[in-house]
């Protein structure tokens, strides 16, 4: 059985994730969504993909963690190494030149949490609890979770999660800003991909150089970040789809962006 399915609505990519009965990232998962990730970049290089949104097969699980009985074998050595493939994985997903939306359906604990953080846009159903309890392991998250999480709800926060272990419903997600929408229970996939269809009418290199100089800012100190900013505004300047834009709104007309 094939733990990752690529499929394709419009111009929108969806990575399914398929390993029943919680979609836990095993070994098997992982190579196969790093090749859909490859694969992806490729398409969305060509202009044939604009948008990319991460979904668990099935109404219960997201992604439910990790594959535990890899963990039972673990040394310092082997221990790093696992955790820094799947650190590598997740951050080419995160640098996709593209937005990525997380459709966040059940549970997403531990690596299925870190995997939705990497994603820009997290729209989670009503049904959905989020967590990392790898303390309950003896472990702490090792995909990238102490970072993001605190960069995201800010560090306080970030550590009385980890620390506790505790699972997060959906709405209390949405309150502390871990996830950016709740929708009803099955709905997620649906709004993903709603809000995928609209990102694909604005103008691509616009989109791509909004991602990038937010990623890139977060990194500098605001001065920086702002040089960085009138930098890409500047270099948008110089397209056809900058030009297209202008002309359509003082037109009263939609525009047609075409990508160069």
């Amino acid at each position: 059985m094939v733990p990752v399915h690529l499929e394709y609505a419009g111009r929108t990519a969806i990575i399914r994730l398929d390993n029943p009965p919680v979609n836990a990232l095993s070994a098997a998962l992982l190579k196969e969504l790093r090749e859909a990730i490859q694969r992806l970049r490729q398409q969305i290089e060509a202009g044939d993909v604009r948008a990319v949104v991460v979904t668990g097969n099935g109404p219960k699980s997201f992604v439910a963690g990790a594959d535990i009985t890899r963990f039972l074998e673990l040394d310092p050595v082997s221990g790093r190494e696992l955790a820094r493939e799947g650190q590598v994985i997740f951050e080419e997903l995160a640098f996709l030149p593209c937005p990525v939306i997380a459709a966040v359906n059940g549970y997403a604990l531990g690596g299925g949490l870190e995997l939705a953080m990497v994603c820009d846009i997290r729209i989670a159903a009503a049904n959905a609890r989020l967590g990392q309890p790898e303390v309950n392991l003896g472990l702490i998250p090792g995909y990238g979770g102490t970072q993001r999480l605190a960069r995201l709800v800010g560090p306080g926060k970030a550590k009385e999660l980890i620390f506790t272990g505790e699972t997060l419903l959906a709405e209390e997600a949405l309150r502390i800003g871990l996830v950016d929408r709740v929708v009803p229970e099955g709905r997620a996939l649906e709004e993903a991909l709603r809000v995928a269809a609209v990102i694909d009418g604005k103008a691509p290199l616009a989109v791509r150089a909004a991602k990038e100089a937010i990623n890139r800012g977060l990194d500098l100190p605001l001065d920086k970040g702002l040089e960085a900013e009138a930098e890409f505004f500047g270099s948008l300047c110089a397209t056809e789809d900058q030009k297209e834009g202008a002309r359509a709104f003082l037109e009263k007309r939609s525009p047609q962006f075409r990508g160069v």
